[in-house]
């Protein structure tokens, strides 16, 4: 089995050795991140400029094989997530058998997914249709990866004989420790979990702007959303798909629309 690892924290994160000193031991580990802190990115790719990628020397404890221990190499990219999984995918690795992304420093839930690095880099495993999981710890501070380690290694070896359809999982860790976790709950998306701040400084004669999400919204969270999961101290698995059409509202848009159509066409349609 060969797995693909990435992340949207950069290659030296500690989540993303975290990642792979569990996954080492169900298969080979490719590693290829971006070289430097990427969150908030989504789904981003550089399009208009060449991305850089050099091999990256892994520490000393992931040279080793032997004992039940897979080989790991890593790449580091000067580009998005996205990027390091189109160029690990197209060109550095290829025949994965396997996406993993993360092991990411803060919660990735609800509608935060949207503007995730770390969601937003593994897509592009799952659109090439390969399983992939996203993972994260809902702990920024003082980051504990010893669940999420925990987790991995099970989970990625119930893709070795997996024959269903392609699956893209994203796992949420709370900040407990490990005697603490209630329970393992597959959910639902929830809702929107954090607003946006925005602060003004003058620097000379501009003016900038920094943009921070980090306004808690106190919205009740369905039962079933991987929101209540971490709030009620549960490990979430929420299966993700791609698609954001809205079809039942195709009715009403063509009720709004009524004429317009005819009066752009100038003629009856």
């Amino acid at each position: 089995m060969k797995i693909l690892v990435i992340n949207d924290d950069g290659i030296t994160s500690p989540g993303i050795w975290a990642a792979v000193r569990a996954l080492r031991q169900v298969g080979e580990v490719a590693v290829v991140a971006p070289d430097r802190q990427q969150s908030g990115v989504g789904a981003c790719l550089t399009l208009n400029a060449p991305v850089k990628a050099g091999e990256w020397t892994v520490g000393p404890e992931f040279q080793a094989n032997g004992d039940g221990l897979y080989p790991v190499s890593a790449f580091s990219v000067e580009g998005t997530p996205g990027d390091s999984c189109i160029l690990a995918l197209e060109s550095l690795v290829k025949d994965v058998d396997l996406v993993v992304s993360g092991v990411n420093a803060g919660s990735n839930v609800g509608w935060d997914v949207m503007v995730s690095g770390t969601v937003g880099g593994a897509v592009q495993g799952f659109v090439r249709g390969i399983n992939t999981i996203a993972i994260s710890v809902a702990a920024v501070t003082n980051t504990k990866y010893d669940i999420a380690e925990k987790v991995l290694k099970p989970l990625a070896e119930k893709f070795r004989d997996y024959s269903g359809g392609t699956l893209f999982l994203n796992v949420n860790i709370p900040k407990i420790e490990l005697n603490e976790v209630a329970g393992v709950r597959v959910t639902r998306l929830g809702g929107r979990s954090y607003g946006e701040n925005v602060r003004a400084e003058n620097v000379g004669p501009e003016k900038r702007y920094w943009i921070s999400r980090n306004r808690p919204i106190n919205d009740t969270a369905a039962p079933d959303s991987d929101i209540a999961a971490l709030k009620n101290n549960c490990i979430s698995i929420t299966p993700l798909h791609i698609g954001l059409g809205n079809d039942s509202a195709m009715p009403e848009v063509e009720a709004l629309l009524g004429d317009m159509p005819q009066q752009i066409l100038d003629r009856p349609d």
